[in-house]
């Protein structure tokens, strides 16, 4: 949201795994990471990059559960696929097996990576909420930001029609404002969101002027 993240390395995942409990080798953690950071760099991504990954990193912090599970929120990326999300669990818990991370850390983290098919946080879910909060933190960006992320998000989708993307994009908006609670930990961001949200419907159920030239 137009401030700078910190920069990705595998070195940075490495000291997730390892505040998470993971005993591998670093070598292992090392190519682990890699791996991460190369498909977060794939090229049908505009959005879902490493810009994207780099900023929810930062906005968790200090919480390497949660920071294992935004990680791995997106690893699979096919926006022609309907599934991103469980494929994106079911290979970040096979990469932390790898990394002999815990069991019961494994099972927190990818019940962390499913919950963003949704972002719909039950009520003391700390960990799904700070998780959520930073993945939706964009909604609330400046109506400028705003604009290019949906724009990067509709580059993203550039197989679909026109009338077809309307239709996905104002479900998915639909959805987001149907949540009781976008923002669990920094609830200030709410206002902001919902109306970016909201502008967002509108325009798409606005029929665009013809060209009469």
């Amino acid at each position: 949201m137009g401030t700078e993240t910190t920069p990705l390395t595998a070195d940075r995942f490495a000291a997730a795994a390892r505040a998470a409990g993971a005993t591998a080798p670093d070598s292992v953690l090392a190519e682990v990471g890699t791996e991460l950071i190369n498909r977060w760099s794939e090229p049908q991504r505009y959005y879902h990059t490493g810009a994207h990954l780099a900023a929810c990193l930062d906005l968790v912090g200090d919480e390497p559960v949660v920071a294992l599970a935004v990680w791995g929120h997106d690893a699979v990326y096919d926006p022609t696929a309907a599934d991103n999300e469980e494929r994106s669990a079911v290979l970040t818990g096979e990469l932390l097996t790898e990394c002999q991370v815990p069991a019961p850390v494994i099972e927190e983290v990818v019940r962390l990576v499913r919950l963003t098919a949704g972002h719909a946080v039950a009520p003391g879910d700390r960990n799904g909420a700070l998780l959520a909060d930073a993945d939706l933190a964009i909604l609330a960006a400046p109506w400028p930001d705003y604009v290019r992320y949906v724009a990067a998000v509709r580059a993203e989708y550039a197989h679909v029609p026109d009338d077809l993307w309307r239709i996905g994009r104002g479900t998915v908006l639909q959805s987001l404002l149907a949540l009781p609670t976008l923002y669990h930990h920094t609830p200030a961001l709410e206002p902001s969101a919902r109306a970016n949200l909201q502008r967002e419907l509108d325009s798409l159920t606005t029929t665009p002027p013809q060209d009469r030239s």
